[in-house]
């Protein structure tokens, strides 16, 4: 079967975060657009299923913004969804450590950092402010440096703020995260003190917020979705892609289409072997738990937090953060790689064994739990991983790319995914108009 591309068609392949803002950019420009997704659902790594051992709707994982991530909160408002996050009154990060008992909440302030550090309230326990002001050694980072290169472990602020900052953040370790990386994440959020560094999560979940009103958007402007169509080659020749090829459906360009190639470095680097990108990836553990007969305990863990966004922060333990949403407890560790390899069993008695700690549960019997891998969440944040992300243009005149994985200066997290889709978006508009003969 053959389909004849028409005059003018955007074709994105892969329908994640990064392929939905581009749609919704271009078919909200009154482009015409196509979406080619190879799962059996659009979102990408932010997805939401019922899951029957649960009997809950959940999401793949726990993805937390930033008020700062004005690309999100715009594509958000975009598709009407701008009121389905989240968030405390105020930015505050709780924390517990499992080892000895000791809670802290960070709580950033105004004006800018370090002024804010000036209230002891602030701070963490115990850690002198000379530890904070460390931080602008990240600022002088080079190329090549990690976080380990630039801040010391041994200082007291390593083990409660630096290495889970960098291992949410980057999802990669602090002894191989690149430096400069963090120190963007830094400068866009807890730097600019309260207003840029708000937590907010999706309230019903990822599909909810991120998903389902984006396909809703793109379906009232006449785009095209079509799932289970994975990619299988990009004819290309003479500096220009040709035609798609999913096997079945072979779709070939017309003179003025444009493609977006928005599907994971991998996948991209198989399709494209000429483009550098990153290979190297790092896992995600995710967990879910439905809590019965324990809402006493669950009850009185959560009026130690915040009621408006119930998260908690281990240090010590296997488990990086914990969300209560009802009678769901969700749990995630990143940079994930060696968990991940070990066997289910093994992975689920560490997780709850910290979750019953941290929440003062019984740790028996064990209740209906869901465990996830990302083995591939992201890529691994490293500096050689950053010298290979590309920027959205290729060496074909009619393709651009898309992702987390591009070379947006973000982390590989869902602002750097709606911002590459936008870039993507605006390097083929200013050309669309044009007509190329072959």
């Amino acid at each position: 079967m053959t389909q004849t591309g028409t005059q003018g068609t955007v074709h994105i392949v892969g329908a994640g975060l990064a392929g939905l803002s581009a749609a919704v950019r271009l078919a909200g420009a009154g482009r015409r657009v196509v979406l080619y997704e190879a799962a059996d659902q659009a979102g990408g790594r932010c997805r939401s299923f019922y899951d029957n051992k649960l009997a809950r709707e959940i999401d793949n994982g726990n993805h937390l913004l930033f008020s700062a991530n004005r690309e999100a909160l715009s594509y958000l408002k975009t598709i009407g969804a701008d009121g389905s996050l989240i968030a405390p009154t105020a930015a505050a990060f709780p924390f517990l450590d499992l080892r000895d008992g000791r809670r802290w909440t960070l709580r950033p302030g105004t004006p800018y950092w370090p002024f804010w550090l000036l209230d002891p309230s602030r701070r963490i326990p115990g850690v002198p402010l000379t530890s904070y002001l460390k931080l602008f050694r990240l600022a002088r980072a080079k190329a090549g440096d990690r976080v380990a290169d630039c801040l010391d472990p041994k200082d007291p602020l390593w083990a409660t703020f630096w290495h889970p900052l960098t291992v949410a953040a980057l999802n990669t370790q602090p002894d191989a995260a690149a430096a400069r990386l963090l120190w963007q994440v830094l400068r866009e959020s807890f730097l600019k003190g309260e207003s840029a560094c708000r937590p907010m999560v999706a309230r019903h979940g990822l599909a909810t917020s991120l998903v389902t009103p984006a396909l809703g958007f793109l379906e009232s402007r006449r785009a095209q979705l079509h799932l289970n169509r994975r990619l299988r080659a990009i004819e290309r020749g003479d500096g220009l892609v040709r035609s798609l090829d999913f096997g079945a459906v072979q779709v070939r360009l017309g003179r003025a289409d444009r493609v977006i190639c928005a599907v994971p470095p991998v996948v991209a680097k198989g399709l494209l072997p000429e483009i550098s990108a990153p290979q190297e990836s790092t896992a995600i553990v995710n967990a879910h738990i439905r809590l019965d007969g324990q809402a006493d305990a669950l009850r009185a863990a959560a009026d130690q937090l915040d009621p408006d966004l119930p998260f908690l922060g281990l240090i010590g333990g296997t488990v990086d953060w914990i969300f209560l949403r009802g009678d769901v407890v969700s749990l995630t560790v990143s940079a994930a790689d060696a968990l991940a390899a070990r066997p289910n069993e093994e992975i689920v008695q560490r997780l709850w064994a910290d979750t019953a700690k941290a929440l003062g549960l019984a740790e028996t019997p064990l209740p209906p739990l869901r465990l996830i891998k990302e083995k591939r969440a992201t890529f691994a944040q490293t500096p050689a991983a950053l010298a290979q992300r590309p920027g959205p243009c290729t060496g074909w005149r009619n393709l651009v790319l898309a992702g987390d994985w591009t070379d947006t200066g973000l982390p590989a997290t869902i602002e750097s995914a709606v911002t590459s889709g936008r870039r993507a978006a605006e390097n083929l508009s200013g050309d669309l108009s044009q007509t190329q003969h072959f």
